[in-house]
């Protein structure tokens, strides 16, 4: 049964509405927090991904991402990734910010994907003016795009204070074997890589190595495709992920990524109320140990 994201959200509820798990969940105390490696500095387990954050000028289509990001921020949210190459989200973002007055409060990452320096530093600078922002907290090579002519520019910001952290980033299996060679020779911040119960490669050598390297890690496509909602179709979740603080099958997976040892912080995209209400209820209670996160992987598997 194939099945969209409000179907399986309303089935992992159940019976409490997502209503009854909006600001009142969350008080930023006691969100999950993971530290940088590099800093020590804290980050909330869920961050925003707005690659469907591109919606150009048009009111009636800003206003429900102005509210997601209003909520985000309300329940403690602060890593928000974007990217040159997801259209307008960067102007839309960067507007929305500066309408809510909320800059200070997020750590804003994006990324280039320029093939030659110069043009990396230009498309940079651009990024910085479309967000409205002197300082990008984390800026990342997008899918190793010229990574070798990429991060000496990146460096150079983050020397010249412009950028506060580097990193690289793929969602694509096949990117794998160079990904964990720039891990090696580079000096890197932050990887973003994706991850899931569908998707688990990156868990046999990519992760360990940031763990073993002190690098952040963000996780993209923690839900997966598309495949991950048809596999569960209309299962019920089962009781014993209560044990874990899981009420909705999104809180399943996203607890089940963030609670890899090496994850830092996962970013799914938000661009309604519920689902920014939903997702964060995995930022609290705990995450799944060792053993809880196999039984998650043997239930999906007999899926």
């Amino acid at each position: 049964m194939s099945m969209n994201r409000r179907e399986f959200t309303k089935l992992g509820l159940g019976a409490a509405s997502l209503a009854a798990i909006g600001p009142s969940i969350a008080s930023t105390e006691q969100i999950i927090q993971r530290a940088i490696p590099s800093s020590g500095e804290l980050l909330p387990v869920i961050g925003l991904g707005t690659n469907r954050y591109g919606v150009g000028e048009s009111e009636s289509a800003r206003a429900p991402l102005r509210a997601a990001l209003t909520r985000f921020h309300e329940l403690g949210g602060t890593l928000i990734d974007t990217a040159p190459g997801y259209r307008t989200s960067e102007t839309v973002l960067g507007d929305l910010i500066s309408e809510l007055n909320i800059r200070n409060d997020l750590f804003l990452a994006t990324k280039a994907d320029k093939s030659d320096a110069s043009e990396t530093a230009g498309q940079m600078d651009d990024s910085a003016i479309k967000l409205k922002t002197n300082t990008v907290d984390l800026m990342q090579v997008h899918n190793l795009r010229a990574w070798k002519a990429a991060l000496p520019i990146m460096r150079e910001w983050k020397q010249g204070g412009r950028v506060r952290y580097i990193g690289i980033t793929t969602s694509r299996s096949s990117h794998y074997a160079e990904f964990e060679s720039a891990i090696r020779q580079e000096e890197l911040d932050f990887i973003q890589i994706n991850y899931s119960l569908e998707q688990r490669e990156a868990a046999e050598r990519i992760l360990p190595l940031a763990a073993d390297r002190g690098v952040a890690v963000i996780i993209n496509r923690a839900f997966g495709g598309g495949r991950i909602f048809k596999a569960i179709g209309d299962n019920p979740l089962p009781d014993w992920a209560k044990e874990f603080g899981c009420s909705s099958w999104a809180q399943f997976l996203l607890k089940y990524a963030c609670g890899h040892p090496a994850a830092t912080v996962a970013i799914p995209g938000m661009t309604k109320l519920h689902h920014v209400d939903d997702n964060f209820g995995a930022a609290h209670g705990r995450l799944p140990d060792a053993g809880e996160r196999i039984r998650q992987e043997k239930f999906y598997d007999a899926l």
